[in-house]
């Protein structure tokens, strides 16, 4: 089930434009994420290789979320994107305090394919029961070095 869906265009020098989703953060939405990061990718006219690092990239850092997630809670999901890179924010509120792990393989990936990652945890929220953590990463035309 999804919780909400936007589209909004900004209509600054930049052209931006912003695709966001929140869902329950459960691994069944994985693949509502996955669908929504290949459809928002090949909108913004990225090549199929890179529809799939975005995708991958994506998966990765979802999934780190869902699995420290608070128990009852959406995970939100937004692209922004023009006609030189897009930017994938991915946030939930994590059940402990500490950053995700971002030792393993798939962060490694994600590290590779991309350019940018930041994890943000920010302190104990007594609305939310837990910790509120952003991820943010940044994919380039012709791939995380920007050529």
């Amino acid at each position: 089930m999804v919780d909400s869906v936007s589209d909004s265009v900004d209509t600054t020098a930049r052209d931006t434009r912003t695709v966001g989703v929140r869902v329950p953060a459960q691994y069944e939405q994985l693949v509502m994420l996955r669908a929504l990061a290949e459809t928002v990718s090949l909108i913004a006219d990225f090549g199929l290789d890179e529809v799939t690092d975005i995708r991958l990239a994506l998966d990765e850092v979802a999934t780190s979320l869902i699995t420290t997630a608070v128990a009852n809670t959406s995970l939100s999901c937004d692209f922004d994107y023009d006609e030189h890179r897009m930017t994938v924010r991915v946030a939930s509120t994590a059940a402990a305090d500490g950053l995700l792990d971002q030792e393993g393989f798939g962060w490694h990936i994600v590290r590779t394919l991309t350019r940018g990652v930041s994890v943000v945890q920010h302190p104990y929220d007594v609305a939310s029961g837990g910790y509120p953590t952003d991820v943010e990463f940044s994919w380039f035309r012709g791939g995380a070095d920007g050529a």
